[in-house]
């Protein structure tokens, strides 16, 4: 997974749990927008999340912050 994606997820984990404590979920698409507008990242979230790493849709934040910054 590239640099930037792997900062974006980190940086989007701390806010969510900072705004509702660390216990709060998200699915990957907590990382995008709205709309579709760079499907080739959004692939790529997905299949770290669900192919590398079978994770369920919703999971908690702490958790993937670490997942992520264990891999920088």
């Amino acid at each position: 997974m590239r640099e930037a994606l792997k900062r974006k997820i980190i940086e989007v984990c701390d806010k969510k749990m900072d705004s509702k404590g660390e216990n709060v979920g998200l699915s990957f698409y907590a990382f995008f927008a709205n709309k579709n507008d760079d499907p080739e990242l959004l692939m790529e979230a997905a299949r770290w999340w669900i192919v590398e790493n079978k994770l369920d849709h919703f999971e908690k934040a702490k958790k993937i912050r670490l997942m992520v910054e264990a891999t920088l």
